[in-house]
């Protein structure tokens, strides 16, 4: 496999903007609610290893794992702003928070990058190489 060095390089930015957005928000939330402080202490660290592994090896496991956690992490923005979570009831509502978005932008680059890496359907698509140039088939 060899996906477009676009397209790997986006889903690293992504996965590193997540990263990012979550660090200055660890200490309040491992106060707060320490279950959501924790979540963001291993959203952050697995955002560095996926931009990582991203960069450096094309494989379906780790377009997978990219997929999952950023779809994860959108699911965790969605239901903290819509319905709550226990303990952060201040954050229903806030939509429009800056590092939020941040996150949730990051984290669409992340999922968008594996879904087209992985093709629609889910079957990863794999990288053949012909004289002279690649091409990507389905498996």
């Amino acid at each position: 496999m060899n996906a477009l060095p676009a397209l790997r390089l986006g889903a690293a930015v992504g996965a590193l903007g997540m990263s990012v957005a979550h660090i200055p928000l660890m200490a309040d939330h491992l106060e707060e609610a320490p279950y959501v402080g924790v979540g963001f202490v291993l959203l952050s660290i697995a955002g560095v290893l996926l931009a990582q592994l991203l960069i450096g090896s094309d494989v379906p496991e780790v377009w997978m794992a990219t997929g999952a956690v950023a779809a994860l992490a959108l699911l965790g923005y969605a239901l903290s702003r819509s319905v709550g979570l226990p303990q952060i009831h201040d954050e229903i509502g806030a939509w429009r928070d800056g590092l939020g978005l941040v996150a949730v932008t990051s984290e669409a680059l992340m999922l968008g990058c594996a879904a087209v890496r992985l093709g629609i359907g889910g079957r990863p698509r794999r990288a053949t190489r012909s004289p002279g140039r690649a091409r990507v088939t389905a498996r």
